[in-house]
């Protein structure tokens, strides 16, 4: 019986290249595979995938498997299910790793099915358990109010990894390593569904996921000429504008700028949370922040436990006097 070894990520593609998800997974998947003394596969599936393999190398893959077939150009559920069950067979890999992304979260319990292991969803941390050799796997329950941590007793184990929780590693152009072609082997007649039409959102300036400053607005706000302030203060440091949930219910900001447990996940390097109370649910979406500074009037509020830096105040008063000295220190 053949030995499962080694990680494998499913590397996602996006307009050419590896998506962000893919190279974090990567950076991730690299300290696993050194922890246990294995090797670090990729598995790229798509159409016209195969150039994304040298990529795969530089961010830390020593194999990368490639499934490259016209079927596969638009993600559908069916094919690449198949298609994966196929990679994983051959590869044997004893972890797994997926995005947790749109796709991921699709793919991810339907390929544990289709082999008979399990899934650990949504994980923020991973680690090599020191006495069972296991994959640890850390996520957040009850909406984020607390964490715990997982071991599969079965292989391969899988599981996905949100966004912007894992550091990818600098690339390095000079690596090299195997590539493994494998045919999909898909039958057209075999394939139930069809994408009719893709409909790309259209993002002014820095987007939410990809800003190292964003600056996230709560009720306390009061409306949208408040979210105002929060733009043109945004603008200066080269960010972008959250909010939770209640400004996005009220119509003051796009759903698409929510931040939190139904919404974006954000680890930026500055997080300037204004005038929200920090529940659980947006706390979800930012706890990946390296640093979160916090303006409120109340001293009782909860983001003051999550943030680095905290203003008990009034943001009509404290965000004018902040964006103008920021304006000061660019000028200089």
């Amino acid at each position: 019986m053949t030995e499962y070894r080694g990680v494998m990520v499913h590397a996602e593609v996006a307009e050419g290249k590896l998506a962000a998800i893919a190279t974090e997974l990567l950076g991730c998947g690299r300290k696993l595979a050194d922890d246990l003394g294995e090797e670090l596969s990729a598995v790229i599936v798509g159409s016209g995938v195969s150039g994304s393999a040298q990529e795969a190398f530089a961010f830390g893959a020593d194999k990368v498997y490639v499934v490259n077939d016209a079927l596969l150009q638009d993600y559908r559920t069916d094919t690449h299910v198949a298609v994966m069950e196929k990679a994983v067979r051959q590869a044997m890999p004893s972890i797994l790793l997926l995005g947790q992304t749109s796709i991921g979260r699709d793919l991810a319990p339907r390929l544990a099915f289709r082999l008979e292991t399990a899934a650990t969803m949504d994980c923020i941390e991973l680690a090599i358990d020191s006495s069972s050799k296991r994959l640890l796997c850390t996520k957040p329950v009850y909406g984020g109010n607390a964490r715990a941590a997982f071991i599969s007793e079965v292989e391969p184990q899988i599981a996905t990894v949100r966004a912007k929780a894992m550091t990818p590693l600098e690339p390095d152009s000079s690596r090299k390593g195997e590539v493994v072609a494998i045919e999909a082997g898909l039958d057209p007649s075999a394939v139930r569904t069809k994408v009719t039409e893709k409909v790309k959102q259209e993002v002014e300036g820095i987007s939410l996921e990809a800003a190292n400053v964003v600056i996230g607005g709560g009720r306390g706000i009061g409306g949208a000429d408040g979210f105002k302030q929060l733009e043109e203060l945004a603008g200066m440091l080269k960010g972008a504008v959250g909010a939770s949930r209640p400004p996005c219910d009220n119509g003051w900001v796009p759903d698409v700028v929510q931040i939190g447990l139904t919404g974006k996940i954000v680890a930026p390097d500055l997080y300037l949370a204004v005038a929200l109370s920090g529940s659980s649910q947006h706390m979800a979406g930012c706890s990946g922040c390296k640093n979160i500074v916090a303006i409120n009037k109340d001293p009782e509020a909860n983001i003051f436990r999550e943030a680095r830096f905290g203003v008990v105040g009034d943001w009509k008063k404290v965000l004018p006097a902040f964006t103008e000295k920021v304006r000061e220190l660019l000028a200089e």
